[in-house]
């Protein structure tokens, strides 16, 4: 891709997340995740539905009536996005590829926390840690992040959650808000996500195509593993072969949900044809 194409590509994702984050997402975003701790700002009478733990005893009794406590956050907070590139996300059957929605996604969220003042970092893995972007500010920083996200290129196609949350713990000591964003053709990451969560607030965010889910009968039909690049031939006519694909996929959604549900950690669902603006939203307003 050509430095004019890639620009063109990176200006149509800034003009399409940014809006999104401008009027949507930014006050949910603020809302969902607080600042780290709170700083004493001033003292102002108690007014009915004001938290009574925060009642200032002392200017209450110089005053014979109730006063509270106003605090103000400490805002500035450090989002992670982690986003796999290896060969499954290039997969799609609808209008756009699993990667593209991702990419879109993690702008969305970059912008979101640039409103807020906050830094973004990026770790872009596979089956190994394949580029790491420290956490700053900023709009020319989250369009670094954008153009990275949109050509680069990895070494690898297979996929390693477990690799990628291992640099994590590693390289972040501060708190951060964490978002894993893969289609999460995945195990054996359960231990390292219940450490990385222990420490940070994560959320994964899984990108999948419906045609995904189960295979469909179309007879003979030479495939090609998008992560081994091993080309078979399958015959999906098979019952067999379907059920067995189909339990596989299954079986990896559930190590899924499972996973992230036992380490207290939030999660996404989002299909490719489907709005994630709706996803996203709906998951900030439950847990702002």
């Amino acid at each position: 891709m050509d430095t004019k194409e890639l620009l063109k590509k990176v200006r149509k994702i800034e003009i399409k997340t940014r809006r999104l984050s401008d009027h949507i997402f930014g006050g949910e975003y603020h809302s969902t995740f607080k600042g780290r701790g709170m700083t004493f700002s001033e003292v102002r009478q108690y007014q009915y539905g004001d938290d009574v733990r925060n009642i200032d005893w002392n200017v209450t009794a110089r005053y014979n009536e109730p006063y509270i406590k106003v605090f103000e956050e400490e805002r500035e907070l450090i989002m992670m996005l982690m986003v796999d590139i290896s060969g499954s996300e290039l997969f799609g059957t609808e209008d756009q590829f699993k990667n593209e929605i991702v990419t879109e996604i993690a702008a969305t969220l970059a912008f979101s926390a640039t409103q807020n003042n906050d830094k973004i970092g990026l770790i872009l893995f596979s089956d190994e840690v394949e580029l790491y972007i420290p956490p700053k500010k900023g709009r020319s920083h989250v369009l670094r992040i954008i153009r990275e996200l949109i050509e680069f290129e990895p070494k690898s196609k297979q996929t390693n959650v477990a690799e990628a949350l291992k640099f994590l713990s590693n390289v972040m000591k501060k708190k951060a808000i964490v978002f894993i964003l893969s289609d999460f053709i995945a195990d054996n990451y359960k231990q390292n996500l219940k450490i990385a969560s222990g420490k940070h607030d994560v959320t994964g965010i899984r990108v999948y195509d419906k045609h995904e889910q189960e295979m469909p009968n179309i007879g003979m039909v030479q495939m090609q593993d998008e992560e081994t690049e091993e080309l078979m031939l399958v015959n999906t006519q098979s019952k067999t072969v379907r059920r067995n694909y189909g339990r596989f996929y299954h079986d990896k959604v559930e190590y899924f949900k499972d996973s992230f549900a036992k380490s207290g950690s939030g999660t996404i669902d989002c299909r490719v044809d489907e709005s994630y603006v709706k996803k996203l939203l709906g998951y900030f307003k439950r847990r702002g």
